[in-house]
């Protein structure tokens, strides 16, 4: 898709941007609801309030560490396998957004896609290593679609699931930046002004209004400022750079081979995702950090670099956990998975290079953010998004130059290595 409409005139234009902040406050509240309805499952669940699924996990005993992530996932199988033999008989529509801006006429099939959700909420809470944020994004969606159907023309529907979906990611990562050029690098393949405007308006508003409901931070992550680059930070950037390109594309082979391993099982929908639960549950046992979607250890990581076998350990464990939880057909993303991925990869080269480097730590904690976006641009094949995305998330814009040329690198070296990125292989194994 490159080009949604002509470039409106000016009432078109200023009716579209009304419309656009509307939608960015609605995906905010939808992300809210999904966010809060997530605590309380986490709590009625777990008995824990402290909103961190590996501090639930680290207080559990063994047995029960074990078998909620496979309970989580034998749930939601039941609830998506319900939902599929009841609706088997009606017209497929989409219940994903990036199927509904790539095929038909934008549509969804609502009631799938709030299962599916709801799905989402259970394993999330349960503990599997995907990511909420998917399911976050998703809700957006369908409420721009809901609002557009009443208040806009019916061609202008793919529009406004583009900026739900943008206003989704801004609400759920504080990224409205990096969250409308997800749109525009990765949905529409190119900048097109006419619907970039509308975008952004949606993304800024869901961001303004995500900060009013839950009077948070405004970064997602708290890293101590880097300060000025040196050679040898720069020089780590660009390294992390050409190993996430050449990883990037055997991360997304790894996830589609995971994927095709439970199918060739032939489980039944509750028993496939029960039992990727319960090798997450197994993982744990090692680990508590493998639960969740790996945003609170990276956020400690961040603050204080895990030593080499640490950090080593954790990223086995972890990429199994995620393979497990996303080939199990877990619903949910990834997203923020790769980024606790990417961290690793980063942190773990400059461990192995620290020998050579000066200042340890902050070689370390800058290796990760480049791991981050340049793992993230190599398997979106968006470099400028995954760039503003890692500097809107931790607020270190002074690595923007050096994160651009560094993601640059990786979604060039990747897209030689493999054509399809992780998202285009997603809507692809769904038609």
């Amino acid at each position: 898709m490159h080009r949604l409409h002509a470039y409106p005139d000016l009432r078109t234009m200023f009716r579209r941007l009304l419309i656009a902040t509307a939608v960015g406050a609605l995906a905010a509240l939808a992300v809210s609801l999904f966010r809060h309805a997530m605590y309380l499952l986490e709590w009625l669940l777990l008995s824990d309030q402290s909103r961190s699924l590996v501090s639930a996990a680290s207080g559990m005993v063994w047995w029960r560490r074990l078998l909620t992530p496979a309970l989580g996932g034998l749930a939601a199988g039941a609830l998506l396998w319900s939902c599929q033999r009841y609706t088997r008989q009606r017209p497929h529509a989409p219940t994903d957004y990036m199927e509904a801006l790539e095929t038909g006429d934008g549509q969804f099939d609502y009631p799938a896609s709030l299962i599916k959700s709801a799905a989402s909420l259970l394993v999330v809470a349960s503990g599997s290593a995907i990511g909420r944020e998917g399911a976050m994004i998703l809700l957006a969606a369908l409420a721009a679609s809901l609002f557009s159907r009443r208040f806009s023309p019916t061609f202008e529907c793919k529009l406004w699931i583009a900026c739900g979906a943008a206003a989704g990611m801004a609400s759920a990562y504080h990224a409205p930046l990096a969250g409308s050029l997800f749109i525009a690098e990765i949905l529409f393949g190119t900048l097109v002004l006419a619907s970039l405007g509308p975008v952004v308006i949606a993304a800024v508003v869901a961001l303004l209004v995500t900060r009013l409901l839950n009077d948070g931070p405004a970064l997602l992550y708290h890293v101590a400022p880097t300060g000025a680059l040196q050679a040898a930070g720069y020089g780590a950037m660009l390294a992390t750079g050409l190993l996430a390109g050449l990883l990037g594309p055997g991360l997304i082979w790894l996830i589609s081979t995971s994927h095709d391993l439970f199918l060739r099982l032939r489980l039944t929908p509750p028993l496939q995702l029960g039992l990727g639960g319960l090798i997450v549950g197994a993982l744990s046992l090692l680990t508590p950090a493998v639960w969740g979607n790996g945003y609170s250890v990276v956020q400690h990581s961040l603050q204080a670099p895990p030593l080499l076998g640490i950090i080593a350990g954790l990223f086995i464990c972890k990429l199994l956990a995620v393979l497990a939880s996303s080939g199990s057909g877990a619903p949910g993303g990834v997203f923020t998975p790769t980024l606790f991925i990417g961290m690793s990869i980063g942190m773990l080269l400059a461990r192995t290079a620290g020998v050579w480097l000066p200042a340890g730590d902050d070689i370390a904690v800058l290796a990760g953010l480049a791991g981050m976006a340049t793992l993230l641009a190599a398997t979106t094949h968006a470099p400028i998004m995954s760039t503003l995305m890692v500097c809107e998330m931790t607020g270190q814009y002074a690595l923007l130059p050096g994160l651009l040329v560094s993601c640059v690198l990786a979604s060039a070296l990747s897209q030689t290595l493999r054509r399809d990125s992780i998202y285009r292989q997603h809507v692809a194994e769904r038609r």
